[in-house]
This record gives C-alpha cells, structure tokens and sequence, in this order.
C-alpha cells in the first residue's frame, strides 16, 4: 500500500468517526429533549365547534399524543369519560377537551321516563330553556263545537328538562297551518300522566309553549288557575 493509499484509508476512518460522533450527539440531544419533556399521553382535541348543551360523543373529537408534562390537570384523556355528559358552554373547534367544559347530563328519578317533542324554536325556547331547566307547559286549544271560546291551559307543572336538540326545519303538510317553521326537539322528564298529557298537546293543540321556572320558583298551580278563557278574564 503506498502513502497516497494509505492517506486515503485513514480520511475514510476519519469520515467514519466524525459520523458516528454525529450519530451520537444527535442521538444524545434526543435522549436530552425526551427527558426534558417525558413521556408522551393520549390527548382529545375539537374537531368541530359544539354547541351549549349538546351531548357529547367520540366521532366530535380528534385523538392526539403530546407530552404528559404540558397537560393541564383536568384534560380528559380517555373517552369513556364524556358517557353521559353535556357541554357546559360553547366548544372550539381546536381545543383540548378538559373536564370543566362538561357536565352531567340530568337523571331520571324513579317512576320517571324520558319524553321527547318538538316546541317552536321562536316561540317555545328562544334559547332560554337548557338541561337542568323546570319548565311549565302551556297549551292552546279551539273550541271543541262552533262557538266554543279558545282556551289555554297548562298541561305540565314542574316538567325537568334533560336534553335540547338541534335546531330542525319542518315541512308541515299541506292541510296543517299549526306547525312551525323551526323547531327543537326537548326531552324531558315526566311521570306517566305527565308525558300522556304533553305528548297529546304537541298532537292536537295549536301551540305549545314552554315558560321557564326560576331557581327555587314554585311551579304549582291551583287547579281553577289552569285553563284560560278570555272571556273569562276580569
């Protein structure tokens, strides 16, 4: 081997170490970043906005993984834990889901079931009425015979709101000039006689409307006080 070889062989060695000592220092600045920034956990982000309210579900969120160490405490990092909840407020689309933008969704009580009709969004809900709500319920009717005075009356006392739906357009036919244009779907929670009565006033009253009961408000009624007449009013 003469010397030009010879020098060719050692550049080559050379070229080999400086290249692993790169390996190495790059290898070691990872290790460095890695033990800086620890392991890394599953994280759930929006993938749309989610309105007040809406109950929530899996195929609304994006799973990602991030360092644990960057996590706020309260982030949800495992769905089963949105079984049963609602957002609290409105949602971003982006954001990291955290346990403080849900809530449960009301339970039912014993001898309780749940209802669901449709209300007028303009004039049954007006975005006032939320889960967690105690409505009263108030119906609209013809009179039975020509001649019979129109009446209202109030079907429900005390009806617990469990859900409010989406927004829904309504196609009403032809013959039927009661339905609304807009309305939302509310489920409540009612005993037996309760959701009977509800559930034949969306059926056969002109109008049914919902009236929001303050906190700690009383939601009874004196029978005499339940039907209204016009004609009768002094």
């Amino acid at each position: 081997m003469n010397s030009r070889q010879r020098r060719g062989v050692i550049l080559l060695l050379l070229s080999v170490l400086c290249a692993l000592g790169a390996f190495a220092g790059v290898l070691s600045v990872i290790n460095d970043v890695r033990s800086k920034v620890g392991p890394e956990v599953a994280a759930y982000r929006l993938k749309t906005d989610i309105a007040p309210y809406t109950t929530l579900g899996a195929d609304q969120f994006e799973r990602i993984e991030m360092p644990e160490r960057w996590l706020s405490e309260n982030a949800v990092t495992d769905l089963d834990d949105l079984r049963g909840k609602i957002a609290v407020t409105t949602l971003r689309k982006g954001s990291l889901l955290q346990t403080d933008m849900v809530v449960d969704r009301p339970a039912l009580r014993p001898g309780q079931q749940e209802v669901a009709i449709m209300i007028d969004a303009a004039t049954g809900v007006a975005g006032k009425i939320t889960p967690g709500s105690t409505v009263n319920v108030y119906a609209t009717f013809e009179g039975r015979r020509e001649g019979d005075p129109d009446q209202s009356k109030i079907i429900v006392t005390g009806a617990k709101v469990l859900d409010v739906g989406r927004l829904t357009a309504l196609q009403p036919d032809e013959d039927d000039r009661r339905g609304p244009a807009d309305a939302v779907p509310i489920t409540f929670a009612l005993s037996t006689l309760d959701a009977q009565r509800i559930t034949y006033a969306e059926s056969f009253a002109q109008r049914v409307r919902l009236a929001l009961v303050g906190p700690g408000g009383d939601t009874g009624v004196p029978e005499k006080d339940r039907t209204y007449e016009l004609a009768k009013d002094k």
